[in-house]
């Protein structure tokens, strides 16, 4: 059964199908598989809006001030007002739908819903974490707003002879992983652009994941909490929450790179305060009764803005696939 336009020939979720799936799509439900399958949205600066697609939300964007030393009888200092903006464009609308017709209305099994909610649930949030993932590119201290991930003074790969390098095309093989001494290089260049320690992640691909899980010092109470982690969260480095992800974001197809054999994946280490997200609708569900196919029409949807918000507070690290 293949994805098709409303009105359609195909899509309909009918007594034949439902012999697997379920009909029956709670708002609650999805809004729980939503929020349980987001991962980088969830480690990003949230705002909530009300409005319609296309509107604009303009976030100030306050810059450091400066302690001054109080002189005896005179007044105080007053931070200049520099104060700069960031613009929010609201014009990413995504949405999930079927047709359900009335005999699978009655004959499916109430118990298996799950699977739609869940679905549902989970194609929404791999959008919202995919298009916040897409910023990369403009993260960095020259913080470019540019397509690609080259020159922008944020994207690295961990060199097996030389260590942390800036990245370029053609230059990241299959031996290039990640490393302890990579990731504390990397830290260290949040540290020089003082971005704060509370509140920082690292969002890494399975292959990473499976890296650090071969490393001994990793896998430790140190690392691995004894206790449940969920949203993805997989331990803790270096005081940095280590989050696990498979919309971490193609850098240089294998067809591109003469370096090497497979896609390499970028990475994320940022603070929450370097991307954000405006969600003008969370997620909501509608149904609709369509007398033409004596079906119902479900859809669940969601209404948001992405932008960078502090270039400097984020870094991308290429890693092998």
């Amino acid at each position: 059964m293949t994805d098709s336009t409303y009105p359609a020939t195909g899509g309909f979720v009918n007594n034949t199908s439902a012999a697997t799936f379920i009909p029956e799509i709670w708002s609650d439900e999805i809004i729980a598989a939503y929020k349980k399958n987001l991962v980088l949205a969830n480690l990003v600066k949230k705002m909530s809006m009300s409005g319609k697609k296309g509107d604009t939300i303009h976030v100030p964007k306050p810059v450091r001030g400066a302690a001054h030393a109080k002189v005896t009888k005179t007044a105080v200092t007053v931070q200049a007002d520099v104060e700069g903006e960031v613009q929010i464009a609201i014009d990413k609308h995504f949405e999930y739908s079927r047709l359900i017709e009335d005999i699978t209305d009655v004959q499916a099994l109430s118990s298996l819903r799950q699977f739609y909610t869940e679905d549902a649930g989970y194609a929404l949030a791999t959008q919202v974490d995919t298009d916040l993932h897409s910023l990369a590119t403009g993260l960095g201290s020259a913080g470019t707003s540019s397509s690609t991930y080259l020159n922008n003074g944020g994207t690295f790969f961990v060199d097996a002879t030389n260590g942390l390098t800036t990245y370029a095309a053609d230059t990241v093989t299959n031996v290039d992983i990640f490393t302890d001494a990579g990731f504390r290089a990397i830290i260290q260049k949040l540290d020089d652009e003082d971005v704060p320690m509370d509140g920082r992640s690292f969002v890494v691909p399975p292959s990473v994941r499976n890296t650090i899980m071969g490393i001994d010092r990793y896998v430790s109470s140190d690392f691995v909490n004894n206790g449940k982690v969920g949203g993805g969260q997989i331990g803790e480095l270096y005081g940095i929450d280590i989050y696990v992800s498979t919309n971490c974001p193609v850098v240089e197809a294998a067809g591109d790179n003469t370096a090497a054999t497979v896609d390499m994946l970028g990475a994320l280490l940022c603070h929450r305060d370097a991307l954000t997200l405006a969600e003008q609708v969370g997620v909501r569900s509608q149904t609709q009764y369509k007398q033409e196919f004596l079906a119902n029409l479900f859809t669940s949807d969601t209404l948001y803005g992405t932008q960078v918000l502090r270039p400097e507070a984020g870094l991308t690290l290429v890693v092998p696939k």
